[in-house]
């Protein structure tokens, strides 16, 4: 054998025993892990260890707000305010209270043509040397852009600020980190920022920056004031500047680097312009002010309007929206778009959508990744109806959902990177109905940033192990006194959260709509229905359509400044007022409707200045305070809160006056009083104690006239007192579950007063005038009921029962003209529509009497005395433009309003005719 032959041999064989061992080798890796994996559990590999760089965030060594569940924090100047307060309120509250009659944006000449050149700031000495030339300005322009599409909270990606001479536009990426050398510029009260639509970038600067602007100009509120047919900076653009611009650029990625040509030329455009534009509505509106002033000191009246509003803006205080439980709020929203009223087939669905809104927080924060980038919410609903089982079955799944809602074209993948690296997490948590869902949050956050976490630690997940943990379980302490307070405590979150999720407004009570008059000023804001009203009936012209507008065709009655209130003419956020709460809110009537409902038709039609949004803390806080101011009015006047007693007058009338004299308390009883024992009683019978049911028997007896008392009786007594309204629903209600005991209960009280009461007549024999027999469609008055003796205590009605309330008189001649008690004090007219059981006597006659002593003047003084009682309980921070204590709320009807007294006095002439 020749040698080559042998090196041949020898290399094949040495080949295979090189492959044989990497072979071996690599067989006892793979063993190695996949018995590691048994230990551990199946994980995932999540996207972000290979894709980390492309998330430019993930490089900031310092952020305000991350993605725990903590609240933010805001810069404190030496520790002297709290932590929620605004550092320069003072400052900013002195330019809202003493507008500069030197306003400063008086600029001569600003050319409208843009330089070719600008100056891209990425150092920190570039920075430096930027702060310092701002500070010698008067005044600048400012606009930022931001990214969410891939982040949880978002950040701001640029800043341009543009100044006279140079446009500058500042890589806040890079230097995020050391953006505080601004602070001094925008927080100095002598140089003037324009802004454009400042509400969002204003709340930007301080959660990303701390940078808190003090003396705004808005160009949007300006707008406002003007009553300028749009506010959008492309319409300015377009009106001043004759520049187009292309909005659709603001969704960009403004992470990316190097911008684009045509994203440098938007948003130095953006920036460039706003001192022009600012110095042109300034002069607009110190001709405005000329024109419409009556004195020279009224000369800057339009100029402090706009400043005052737009320094407004710069209140505004920065708040993380977390929630009790991750994705709550989302699944809640989805439940009842999607899953209410499906009974409980679709119980197991919504405890899906739970799950799923949960892990959908959780990816989110921990990725740092929008909520809809995670997984949309026509995926959820998809998931949560179709219930899939394996994890090509969930692709698919959320695949068609997306492409179903042309969400593709926003995403270049689905399913996301996210759900495709932690699918079995996804499957499992979806499907795992062994524990509690509180339980299993901690722990999917334990297997995504724990020891052996699947997920990258950062900046902006790294405090959630910790917060999240001690947020979301909350255990109770072992003692038994600590375990009772927090029992009460879970109990009334529960209640609080049932309560939010029944009567908290399900869509935005404003939708911002405008309606212009046939000469282009705007007239108000208000809903869509009301435009859909106009519209149908060919009153007006749609002119926008987002947002939407329309044009009257005819002359309006009045304008908004024959008021002298700009109220309506301003856009209203869906807040709270009092603390900003933008999560759940409800509709709180500053003057209470027992008084409201009775005002003239001019003064409470169509006004909407005395209702305002409340969350339901701030709501409760409300209603105490309104609920003590009107204990304080019933004092003043001297006229009590609820109804006196009532008494059945057939029964009454038999007795002696003498004797109702003598015995004033048995003369009859409260209507609530009544209603609750006789509802006792029907109820519960014989399981009451001897002593409550005796006590009971004897306040229906005084109402009867202290006769022995007949099931019927007990029926008659529920009604007593109720409007139509009220008897209708109840009788809806009422069933027959308690007739039993009650013949048992009656039988028992005829043998236990056999030998001491006279069997009386039937009810059936005597004349009927119980409430309970009058037909619902006629008056439902009982002419047999009359109100005698004191005021009743110790009841209380809610406000919103909508109950309102009247006296009942003794017969047809006495409903018209009133009536006199047997002491000679006149009874007031009654009312067959409305009820004995609130406060609607006691409102009715406050009004009466203001009217009756002061007129309408009368009843705009105590309007002013209900909204500054509201202004003191809850101190509201965020208030409509425009709303005022001293509103005068009054308002005339046009020729095709049916509040129109003519229209309406035409109408009853029509149906008198017919």
């Amino acid at each position: 054998m020749e040698y080559k032959d042998k090196v041949k041999i020898a290399f094949a064989v040495l080949s295979l025993a090189a492959i044989s061992i990497l072979y071996t080798s690599s067989r006892r890796r793979r063993r190695r892990r996949r018995s590691q994996i048994l230990q551990k559990g199946p994980q995932s590999c999540c996207y972000l260890q290979n894709y980390h760089k492309e998330k430019p965030q993930f490089a900031f060594k310092r952020v305000f707000a991350d993605n725990s569940y903590s609240q933010f924090k805001h810069f404190n100047i030496n520790n002297e305010k709290p932590s929620n307060s605004h550092p320069y309120e003072s400052e900013i509250t002195d330019l809202i209270n003493n507008p500069r009659d030197e306003f400063g944006i008086v600029i001569d000449e600003v050319g409208l043509s843009m330089k070719d050149s600008y100056i891209w700031v990425e150092t920190e000495a570039q920075l430096r040397e930027l702060a310092d030339g701002l500070s010698k300005e008067r005044v600048f322009g400012v606009d930022t852009e931001h990214h969410s599409i891939r982040s949880f909270l978002g950040f701001t990606a640029l800043i341009q600020v543009s100044t006279e001479t140079e446009d500058y536009l500042i890589d806040t990426i890079a230097l995020h980190d050391v953006m505080n050398v601004l602070q001094p510029v925008f927080c100095n009260p002598n140089i003037c920022k324009v802004f454009h639509g400042a509400d969002s970038d204003i709340l930007w600067l301080q959660r990303d920056f701390h940078i808190y602007v003090v003396n705004l100009f808005d160009t949007a509120k300006a707008c406002e004031v003007l009553s300028k047919p749009q506010r959008s900076l492309a319409y300015l653009l377009e009106t001043y500047c004759s520049v187009d611009t292309n909005k659709l650029l603001q969704r960009e990625d403004w992470r990316k680097r190097p911008l684009s040509e045509e994203m440098v030329q938007y948003a130095r455009t953006d920036a460039h312009y706003l001192m022009y534009i600012a110095n042109c509505l300034i002069s607009e509106l110190k001709e405005q002010g000329n024109q419409n002033s009556s004195c020279p000191d009224d000369k800057f009246h339009f100029v402090h309007e706009a400043s005052r509003r737009s320094n407004m803006i710069c209140l505004q205080l920065y708040m993380k929206e977390n929630e009790d439980f991750p994705g709550e709020s989302a699944a809640s929203s989805l439940i009842f778009r999607h899953f209410n009223g499906q009974g409980a087939s679709s119980s197991n669905a919504t405890d899906r959508v739970r799950r799923l809104c949960a892990w959908r927080d959780l990816m989110a924060r921990v990725h740092d990744e929008n909520l809809k980038f995670v997984l949309s919410d026509q995926a959820i609903v998809a998931l949560a109806d179709k219930a899939p089982s394996t994890s090509t079955d969930i692709r698919s799944t959320i695949a068609q959902a997306n492409q179903s809602s042309d969400l593709n074209s926003n995403l270049s993948f689905s399913p996301s990177p996210v759900v495709c690296s932690h699918m079995d997490d996804l499957h499992r948590f979806m499907n795992d109905k062994s524990g509690n869902l509180e339980d299993t949050v901690p722990e999917v956050l334990q297997s995504c940033l724990g020891q052996n976490g699947t997920c990258p630690l950062s900046i902006f997940n790294y405090a959630m192990l910790v917060k999240c943990g001690m947020q979301l379980k909350n255990r109770p302490p072992t003692s038994t006194k600590n375990r009772t307070r927090n029992f009460k405590q879970v109990a009334r979150k529960s209640s609080r959260e049932l309560f939010v999720e029944k009567f908290s407004c399900k869509s935005p009570v404003y939708h911002n709509c405008r309606i212009y008059a046939n000469d282009g000023r705007l007239l108000c804001y208000c809903d869509r229905r009301k435009l859909e009203w106009y519209i149908r009936r060919d009153l007006a012209k749609l002119v926008h359509e987002d947002p939407p507008a329309i044009m009257l065709l005819f002359e309006p009655k009045g304008r908004p400044e024959d008021e002298d209130n700009d109220f309506y003419i301003q856009s209203k956020k869906n807040i709270c007022v009092g603390c900003g709460e933008g999560k759940h809110y409800l509709r709180y009537r500053i003057i209470p409707s027992c008084y409201r409902v009775h005002f003239p038709e001019h003064l409470k039609s169509h006004r909407s200045h005395d209702i305002v949004l409340l969350c339901v803390d701030c709501h409760e806080i409300a209603h105490a305070a309104a609920e003590k101011y009107k204990r304080q009015i019933a004092k003043e006047f001297g006229i009590p809160l609820f109804v006196r007693r009532v008494a059945d007058k057939t029964e009454t009338q038999v007795e002696s006056k003498a004797s109702m004299m003598n015995s004033e308390e048995d003369a009859g009883v409260s209507p609530l009083q009544l209603r609750t024992a006789a509802m006792a009683l029907l109820c519960h019978g014989e399981r009451m104690p001897a002593n409550r049911r005796e006590e009971l028997i004897q306040t229906v007896r005084k109402y009867y006239g202290g006769r022995e008392i007949s099931e019927e009786d007990l029926k008659k007594a529920l009604l007593v007192g109720m409007s139509p309204h009220e008897r209708r629903k109840f009788e809806k209600k009422r069933g027959v579950s308690f007739t039993d005991s009650v013949k048992i209960f009656l039988s028992n009280e005829k043998q236990r007063n056999a030998n001491g009461i006279s069997e009386t007549v039937p009810a059936e024999d005597k004349e009927d005038t119980n409430l309970s027999t009058v037909d619902k469609d006629k008056s439902d008055t009982d002419p047999s009921d009359q109100v005698v003796g004191e005021e009743s205590d110790g009841n209380f009605v809610p406000e919103d029962s909508d109950t309102k309330d009247v006296h009942a008189e003794n017969n047809a001649n006495d409903l018209e003209n009133g009536s006199q008690t047997d002491d000679g004090n006149a009874l007031p007219k009654h009312n067959a529509k409305l009820s004995l059981l609130g406060h609607g006597p006691h409102g009715k006659q406050v009004v009466d009497f203001l009217l009756s002593e002061y007129g309408e003047e009368g009843i705009g003084q105590f309007c002013q005395r209900w909204r500054q009682a509201f202004v003191e309980a809850i101190h509201p921070r965020f208030l409509p433009g425009g709303w005022d204590v001293t509103h005068s709320g009054r308002r005339d009807f046009g020729e095709f309003s049916v509040y129109n007294p003519d229209k309406r006095a035409s109408t009853t002439t029509d149906i008198t005719d017919l």
